[in-house]
Parts: structure tokens; C-alpha cells; sequence
């Protein structure tokens, strides 16, 4: 589809995500070429603004800004999209409170919105599995499947991106990638920070809800699922679902920092957990019996998104007979400083047999030049052309919720300091991912 013919709506554009994320990644597009003559950018809300005003709020080139227009409300949001041109398609952003997609998919139908617009939906995709099937009847009731684009930005990070071209583009892991030489993977996600003034939101949520559901079990479906035939975006969902159907839950620990109660919006006395870890296996021939370890919290002792692929140990003959030799492990860096790390053993220098920990490390910032792009940059032009690939579908958000869902609220809640980092006890040899913390800064 031709770019010069394409429209975006953002609903919400007064709103953070739009003002931090949105409209900066279509500047960001603009000012690199890759829009190519895209002539009108809306932006809704409930705010009285008038398009000088919105285009004031950001800081752009002339011709940026005259992409730019504002209406207030979506009450003659389509007149208003009509007149700014006329367009083959026109992409509808949905920068708005997940409770009310269905209503406002209802609104934009009603206002004219048909064949030729896409909907464009941020997570959460529901609260649990019953609300994400009545999200996905609201939303078909006015879009077909294949106009409604579900965005998890994680799956737009170069890192993740490249868990693909890693695992097969090169012949030397696809043979041992299978739970024959893997011991098990391990996919960790730590924020520093508390809710952060988000304590009503998460505090209906919790972990398992905010991260697990939707940002790691995308990460575990990529470093598992099968080669597709093509990169086609069918074709990659099919290998994911095959994935999320033969998922199941062996146990699950939530545990609450100390303080939590008094952030602002939390309930006294919440039973929500701000940090889980749960035990997965894949039951398929391929990953039969390994298991899959997920940790993820707020208010611990560093940030970071890794995922860490630990082989089985060697046997105890030749340099391992008494069990000194670590297992090779590799470790994607996800954020906040993107790379993949390889652990080997190797020969320390001079006399004698001396085996030492050696890394093998590719950094994005020291193999590529230039910026590396933001998620919703990729996402923003994949929506706009049309390239379902790096979005969700609704029975891959329903498959994981029906998955997770004995891990909702599951077992008795434990506690930890802020600024800590909770044991694990469901691992038997857990990552110490904070030894690569240092890697790629």
C-alpha cells in the first residue's frame, strides 16, 4: 500500500504515551525518510486544543508539523480525517485506557471507520482469560481479525528481533538446541523502580499480569518455537501457538516488597505480587522435561531483560573430573544494553592444564553504527505497512492467559526489601545474570 495514500489516528494524542513514544517515533521516521510522503498525522483527545496548540508541543521541523492536526473527540473524527486528504488506509492508534477498546471500536465504527482503517491496540489484552475472549467479540464485532493489530513493543527491540536470525541464520545452534543439551532457559525481567505513582493500575495486575503474560512468554516462544517455513507473519504465529499449546505451568512463587502498601493507589492490604518466578515445561519431543525458569519484579537490586540458555554440565572425565567446569551458558541481553554473550571454558596461560571462564560477546553498540531504533519506530511502519509479523493475535493472547492461568494468584505471598533480589528456590541452578550487567554498557 502506498504510503502517500495513508493516514494515523492516534486516540489520546494529549496523553504520555503518545507525547513520549508516539509522536516522537514519527518524527524520528520522518526526519529518516522512511515515511515516504505519509500526509496527515491526527491526533484525538479530550482536551481543547487547537492544531497550532498540539503542534507546539513538539519540537519539528516545518514540515513535520504540517502533518500534524488535532480534533477533540471522536464525534466527527472522520470528517475531520476526510479533510486532511483522501486515504486508502488510515491507521487508528489506540493511545486510551484498555477498559474502554471495545466501546471506543464501537465509536469508530459508528463514526465511519470501515474497511479501509486498521486498529492498532496496546497491551493488556485483558485481565485474565475470559475478559481478553469478551475484548477480542468487542473488537470483532466492528473489525475483522485482520485489521486489529495487538502491539507488544517488546517484539520490536533489535535484541529480540534478532533471537531469530541467532538461532537460524547459524548452523552451529540449531543441533543442539533441544533439551538433549540444554539444561534449561531462564528468562529474567528486574526493574529497579517501584509502581511509580502506577500503583492503582498495577495493583489490580500484578507481575503475572503486567510482564509474564504478555512481554515474556513472547520472549519464551521465540527462543522455542520451531523454524518457520518463511518470515510471513502467519507462519510465525503458527510456530508460536504450536508453542503456547504445549506450555504448561509446574509452579509459581509471588512475593511483595516491603512498602508496597503505602504506595499511592495500592489497597491496604493487597495480596498483589510485584515479583514472581515460575517453572514452565514445553511438553513436545523437543523440549520434553527441560524446564523453563521466568523471574520478574519491581523495587529489586538492578534492571534488566535477559534471557539465559544454560547447557548441561560435562561429564566428569579428562578437565572435569572433579565438577570445576562451569556449563557453557548464552545469554541474550535484551536491555538495557542489547548484546549476546557466550560462556567458554579455555586455558589460562602458562604451565600446566589451568581451565579459566572465558565470554565470547557481541555488542550492538560496537558492531553497528548509528542510533538503534526505538520499538515503536519499527512497529509504527510495520502498522503502516501493513506487516502483521511483530504483532499479536487474539488466540495467541488467549492461549496465554489459559496457560498462565493457574499462576493468577496462586499460593501464599511471601516478602522482600526493596532493592533486593529474591532468592530463587524453584531453581536448581539459577543464572546470576547480574555478572553480565557489565556487558555492553
Amino acid at each position: 500500500m502506498p504510503f502517500s495514500s495513508s493516514a494515523i489516528v492516534i486516540l489520546g494524542a494529549s496523553g504520555d504515551l503518545a507525547q513520549r513514544k508516539l509522536i516522537p517515533a514519527l518524527q524520528r521516521l520522518h526526519l529518516q525518510g522512511s515515511l515516504e510522503g505519509l500526509t496527515a498525522i491526527v491526533g484525538e483527545g479530550r482536551s481543547e486544543l487547537t492544531t497550532e496548540t498540539f503542534r507546539s508541543k513538539f519540537t519539528s521541523s516545518d514540515g513535520f508539523s504540517a502533518l500534524l492536526s488535532y480534533h477533540q473527540g471522536i464525534s466527527g473524527l472522520r470528517q475531520h480525517v476526510q479533510s486532511r486528504g483522501s486515504f486508502s488506509r488510515i491507521i487508528v492508534f489506540m493511545a486510551l485506557p484498555p477498559a474502554i477498546y471495545g466501546a471506543t471500536a464501537a465509536e469508530l465504527a459508528a463514526e465511519g471507520f470501515g474497511e479501509e482503517s486498521i486498529l492498532v491496540v496496546e497491551k493488556p489484552f485483558g485481565h485474565d482469560l475470559e475478559s481478553a475472549r469478551q475484548l477480542n467479540r468487542d473488537l470483532a464485532r466492528h473489525f475483522d481479525e485482520r485489521r486489529i493489530f495487538r502491539i507488544d513493543h517488546y517484539l520490536a527491540k533489535e535484541a529480540v528481533q534478532n533471537i531469530l536470525v541467532f538461532r537460524f541464520a547459524n548452523s552451529v545452534f540449531y543441533p543442539v538446541w533441544n533439551s538433549r543439551y540444554i539444561e534449561s532457559i531462564q528468562i529474567n525481567a528486574s526493574e529497579e523502580i517501584g509502581v511509580e505513582g502506577r500503583g492503582a493500575y498495577f495493583d489490580d495486575a500484578g507481575i503475572i499480569r503486567d510482564m509474564v503474560q504478555n512481554h515474556l512468554m513472547q520472549l519464551l516462544c521465540l527462543v522455542t518455537m520451531e523454524a518457520p517455513a518463511t518470515l510471513d507473519a502467519e507462519e510465525v504465529r503458527c510456530q508460536k501457538l504450536s508453542i503456547l499449546k504445549s506450555l504448561r505451568v509446574a509452579d509459581c512463587r509471588r512475593m511483595q516488597y516491603r512498602g508496597y502498601h503505602q504506595e499511592k493507589g495500592v489497597t491496604p492490604g493487597s495480596a498483589t505480587e510485584t515479583y514472581a518466578e515460575l517453572k514452565l515445561f514445553i511438553d513436545t519431543f523437543r523440549w520434553v522435561g527441560m524446564p523453563i525458569y521466568i523471574r520478574t519484579g519491581k523495587a529489586l537490586d538492578r534492571r534488566g531483560t535477559e534471557i539465559g540458555v544454560q547447557f548441561r554440565g560435562l561429564p566428569r572425565l579428562l578437565f572435569n573430573r572433579e565438577g570445576q567446569v562451569e556449563p557453557n551458558r548464552i545469554v541474550f541481553k535484551i536491555q538495557p544494553a542489547e548484546g549476546i554473550v557466550l560462556d567458554l571454558s579455555s586455558k589460562a596461560p602458562g604451565d600446566g592444564v589451568r581451565l579459566t571462564d572465558t565470554s565470547m560477546k557481541f555488542c550492538y553498540r560496537d558492531a553497528f553504527e548509528g542510533e538503534i531504533p526505538e520499538a515503536y519506530q519499527k512497529l509504527l511502519l510495520d502498522a503502516i505497512r501493513g506487516d502483521r509479523t511483530l504483532f499479536i493475535s487474539a488466540e495467541e493472547t488467549e492461549l496465554s492467559w489459559q496457560r498462565l492461568a493457574p499462576a493468577l494468584g496462586a499460593g501464599d505471598l511471601g516478602y522482600y526489601d526493596r532493592g533486593t533480589d529474591p532468592a530463587s528456590q524453584l531453581c536448581g541452578d539459577c543464572i546470576d545474570f547480574g555478572k553480565y550487567a557489565s556487558v555492553c554498557v
